[in-house]
């Protein structure tokens, strides 16, 4: 890592001062998002439920966020929460994430990822400091069909498995509230709220320790000296660094920030298509890195369905919002897996180093952000 650069002016210096709320920052994005933006000097408040893991990248950081633990779908106190920090922004990546999770706790991931969902619209309804609001979904709220090309943001939403289902919803909700209280044309006359939706791809990088998930599930086994089972090498996913889409949702917070009401729709952030790879080409990678990840294949005649192939198409958001991802995969592999290893072997949190040459590297390629 070299010096450190200057972080406040990035995104026109928008997030200086600013108070932000970020719902679900104790978990992987989330907490990524919340050392970020108090890096560019951003009052950050968060709500979410304790740190879902031990150990656990929010904690690790020991930033200096205004929280509340709380469960989204407690819209009482999620409600009392909005309305003392009374933000100008919000964030919403509060969610059950695990596709697996979803077969076995269908309920629980309906009623998070949609209830809380509306919940959240809600509080920022009932709050006038709120002036924009970033809704992130994922890129399986697209109905799959499994086609060799990208989703779009207008391709129909939907999906097979109750997580998929319940992303697609809840940018349903997103839409419905952009219409029915958040109307485009009643912008700065009856509101001042700019609502948008993001979607991105499979998000790797240090600190993400969640259950079954392929890079947790490598590095756990790796530093223990045991196997990971692999279900299904095959599967094709685009593979980003959590910094691209994270870049994405602040460049699109921006805009919404300084009243555009084009950027008020869903954008995908997704990486390129040299980054689709096969689950087995991800791992071979990986341990090129650290040696010491071991796998093997395995079989479930019970296990439930997974799609093989799907990618996003990122064009609206290259040619509308100047969007490009910084690192190819083989930076990003590089650095997530020297994370876990160093953070391992010598108890060393890179994270900050990260966004540090993240932000270096952006400006080499004059990205619009870092003007």
């Amino acid at each position: 890592m070299e010096g450190m650069v200057r972080m406040e002016p990035l995104f026109g210096g928008r997030y200086k001062d600013l108070k932000v709320l970020i719902t679900g920052h104790t978990g992987f994005k989330g907490s990524w998002l919340a050392l970020w933006l108090t890096q560019m000097g951003a009052e950050v408040y968060g709500y979410a439920l304790d740190p879902p893991s031990d150990p656990n990248h929010f904690k690790i950081l020991d930033l200096n966020v205004k929280d509340r633990i709380g469960d989204i779908r407690d819209i009482d106190k999620l409600k009392a929460f909005v309305g003392e920090c009374k933000p100008d922004i919000v964030f919403h990546l509060a969610a059950q994430s695990l596709v697996r999770l979803s077969y076995s706790d269908p309920v629980s991931t309906v009623s998070t990822n949609v209830i809380g969902t509306l919940n959240l619209l809600e509080a920022c309804k009932s709050e006038s400091s709120v002036r924009a609001i970033v809704n992130v979904t994922s890129d399986k709220c697209y109905e799959n069909k499994e086609w060799i090309w990208g989703y779009r943001e207008n391709d129909r939403m939907g999906g097979y498995d109750p997580y998929s289902v319940s992303k697609g919803m809840a940018e349903l909700m997103t839409s419905s509230y952009r219409r029915s209280f958040f109307n485009l044309e009643e912008y700065g006359k009856t509101h001042n709220v700019l609502l948008a939706s993001a979607r991105a791809g499979n998000v790797i990088g240090g600190g993400d320790w969640a259950e079954d998930r392929l890079i947790p599930d490598l590095v756990r086994t790796a530093s223990s000296g045991e196997k990971v089972g692999i279900r299904n090498p095959l599967a094709t996913r685009p593979w980003q660094h959590v910094l691209e889409p994270l870049s994405g949702y602040l460049l699109l917070g921006w805009q919404l920030l300084d009243g555009h009401t084009s950027f008020a729709s869903g954008w995908n952030f997704g990486p390129g298509t040299e980054s689709n790879l096969r689950v087995g080409d991800v791992i071979d990678q990986a341990i090129d890195h650290w040696p010491d990840i071991a796998y093997e294949i395995t079989s479930d005649d019970r296990a439930h369905h997974e799609a093989n192939l799907l990618m996003l198409d990122c064009s609206k958001a290259a040619r509308l919002m100047n969007w490009k991802p910084v690192w190819d995969f083989d930076e990003t592999i590089s650095r997530t897996i020297g994370w876990y290893r160093r953070y391992y072997e010598d108890d060393h949190v890179g994270s900050v180093g990260d966004i540090h040459d993240y932000v270096r590297e952006a400006q080499q390629k004059n990205l619009v952000w870092t003007e």
